[in-house]
């Protein structure tokens, strides 16, 4: 498996051979290049940013260019076996009508996203007095994308109000996988397989 991010690769792990999948908000591509290099998978993407798409696509990859908070509603039903959503969630219009999206267009879900309740952000937080730049969030409030601030709980009673199955979910932390125990505030990282 080629080099991508930790929570990529388990998306990448998961992700059954030959699957039918939509990669939205894809970036550069290479969870899609990944996925059909090692799994044999018909990928399809969707990227807001429009350098990324021409990065995609000089890989050889299907990517359009497109806005998910208005263009998911025009793919049809259960069009993809898997629809995944890494690090995006916090930065849609609606993350709730984004998940809706993934679970109408794809069989299967995964979402990754930054929780926001993870310690060493609420220490910079409650010492620092502002909003922190860590690691995994490495620019300041204002250049940063996110829209939405959430932590692990909030995802939890989200997919609780929306009657949505969690099959699995993964934690990082430090570029490393860990265990499930308090993720809330061990877990830079979240990533969720979901279904209904």
């Amino acid at each position: 498996m080629s080099e991508l991010r930790p929570d990529l690769a388990r998306i990448a792990q998961n992700v059954p051979q030959g699957a039918r999948v939509l990669d939205v908000g894809c970036g550069d591509g290479a969870l899609m290049a990944e996925l059909q290099g090692s799994k044999g998978v018909d990928a399809r993407g969707i990227e807001i940013d429009p350098e990324e798409v021409e990065r995609a696509v000089a890989r050889g990859l299907s990517v359009v260019q497109g806005d998910a908070n208005r263009d998911l509603a025009d793919y049809p039903d259960k069009a993809f076996d898997v629809a995944i959503l890494s690090q995006t969630l916090q930065t849609a219009e609606r993350p709730d009508w984004l998940l809706d999206q993934l679970l109408r267009v794809g069989g299967t879900a995964f979402v990754s996203f930054p929780n926001f309740a993870y310690w060493r952000m609420r220490m910079a937080l409650l010492f620092g007095g502002k909003m922190p730049v860590v690691r995994h969030l490495p620019v300041s409030w204002y250049a940063t994308k996110n829209i939405h601030h959430l932590t692990v709980e909030d995802f939890h009673l989200l997919l609780a109000d929306k009657g949505v199955t969690v099959e699995d979910c993964w934690y990082f932390a430090g570029g490393r996988e860990i265990g499930g125990m308090r993720a809330n505030w061990r877990a830079e990282h979240a990533v969720f397989r979901l279904s209904r």
